[in-house]
């Protein structure tokens, strides 16, 4: 079931951004107002992204908050099964490697990183805050070296094999095949 740029989404945004600034209304260019750009339309990548950069304006951290706007709505898409497939005949799920930062390898570094930590939300300034940076972009050389960053904050200081960088590599080596 893919989920929509709707009121429900709407309301938690505005709840999440109201913990963060504490006033009743939503920020102008705030993580909620990003959202309302994309209203009625399927939330995705692009939204995510748009969020963040919300998020940024009125934390002025580029690093999304743990169980913050962009967080609560990248659990929305994961959950709603908007990560990138395409069905190749019914019930048989075929994955896309578009190399982007897509919703489906946000879930998959996270996943990686919940391996290293053990923990189910993604760490502040970790693998996934730092991939949700790039969310919608291409792979790059930035978004990877981004991203192994935040994995040495999780690892205090060392890249793991088949971990979130490695994750992101091989989406990237997937896509150009």
């Amino acid at each position: 079931m893919a989920s929509k740029v709707d009121s429900n989404l709407m309301s938690k945004m505005t709840a999440e951004e109201k913990k963060i600034t504490g006033q009743d209304h939503p920020v102008k260019g705030g993580p909620t107002a990003q959202a309302q750009k994309h209203a009625n339309q399927p939330l995705n990548s692009e939204v995510i992204h748009d969020i963040t950069k919300g998020e940024e304006k009125i934390t002025g951290d580029p690093n999304p908050m743990q169980s913050g706007p962009t967080s609560t709505a990248q659990s929305i898409l994961t959950k709603s099964g908007n990560a990138q497939t395409t069905s190749n005949a019914p019930g048989n799920q075929q994955e896309n490697h578009s190399g982007i930062l897509d919703s489906s390898t946000i879930s998959k570094i996270t996943d990686a990183e919940k391996k290293i930590t053990g923990d189910d939300q993604p760490a502040r300034g970790g693998p996934t805050a730092r991939a949700q940076q790039h969310s919608g972009e291409p792979i790059t050389s930035k978004a990877l070296h981004d991203i192994t960053e935040g994995e040495k904050k999780v690892t205090g200081g060392e890249r793991v094999k088949g971990g979130p960088t490695s994750t992101a590599q091989s989406e990237l080596a997937k896509s150009r095949s």
